[in-house]
């Protein structure tokens, strides 16, 4: 059986692939809201890199921020369900943090962020990512939210010399959060 001809079984990276193709189709409004969630929910339950094929055989492909950027660093992705980061970690240079139908929460109170800058690729499709970020960390967003939101939430001025987060975001129906950690939480 060759690669090519479409019974090999698809893999969670190639189906959240396509939602990010059928998304953005969505925003360019080659698709409407309807044909979205019905393509959408059967991207989820495809089996086959065919079967993924002919529901975005009609849509551009994906075009998100992390498209564009290529290999991360490290990628934190919650499909259909939830993933955190928290407690002593080593922040890498680049990080992709992924959201389909799920929620990420990173929590940097307690990281360790060795270097400068730090970029953070979110892409969001129907869920969210929420940023904890201590008093000081100045923090850098773009991108785009289409039927979604990206806000910072964060009090004060950055510290002289103190670490940047550059947080590139592509949101549909979503949203990417930075705030400061919940009291319980420092």
């Amino acid at each position: 059986m060759s690669a090519s001809d479409g019974r090999l079984r698809a893999s969670d990276a190639e189906r959240e692939h396509a939602i990010e193709s059928l998304s953005d189709a969505v925003a360019a409004g080659r698709l409407t809201l309807e044909e979205y969630s019905e393509r959408s929910g059967s991207v989820l339950s495809a089996r086959t890199q065919g079967e993924l094929a002919a529901l975005t055989a009609d849509v551009p492909a994906a075009s998100s921020a992390l498209a564009r950027t290529g290999p991360a660093g490290e990628e934190i992705a919650a499909l259909l369900g939830n993933e955190s980061r928290k407690g002593p970690w080593v922040v890498p240079q680049h990080l992709a943090v992924r959201s389909v139908l799920g929620d990420c929460h990173l929590e940097m109170q307690h990281a360790v962020i060795r270097q400068p800058v730090t970029t953070i690729d979110a892409t969001v499709r129907f869920g969210s990512v929420t940023i904890f970020v201590p008093d000081g960390i100045e923090v850098r967003m773009s991108g785009r939210a289409v039927l979604g939101a990206k806000s910072v939430q964060l009090r004060g001025e950055p510290r002289p010399g103190a670490p940047v987060i550059e947080l590139r975001c592509d949101v549909f129906c979503g949203a990417v959060t930075v705030r400061r950690p919940q009291r319980f939480m420092r």
